[in-house]
């Protein structure tokens, strides 16, 4: 199963990292009220960034870790492709 770091922007601007083994299905489930207490809170939501493919998940955690970690700027660099 391949597994995808994603972020996600808020109506409110804020970003939401997390993992997923289907991005698009996971933005409807944000947009739903399903997931996590902040995305009922903060949706809905856009998809604005998946990352290359992972063959497991918990290497798409130790990168998701790495992203949440960052600055805004620094994650809209990684959005706009000008971070790696």
């Amino acid at each position: 199963m391949s597994w995808y770091v994603y972020i996600a922007e808020s109506r409110f601007k804020h970003f939401y990292t997390g993992i997923t083994n289907n991005p698009e299905l996971r933005i409807l489930k944000h947009n739903s009220g399903k997931g996590s207490q902040m995305a009922a809170q903060q949706g809905p939501f856009v998809l604005v960034y998946v990352s290359k493919e992972f063959s497991d998940k918990s290497t798409a955690r130790r990168r998701e870790a790495q992203i949440k970690k960052w600055t805004k700027e620094k994650k809209e660099k990684l959005i706009k492709g000008e971070w790696n």
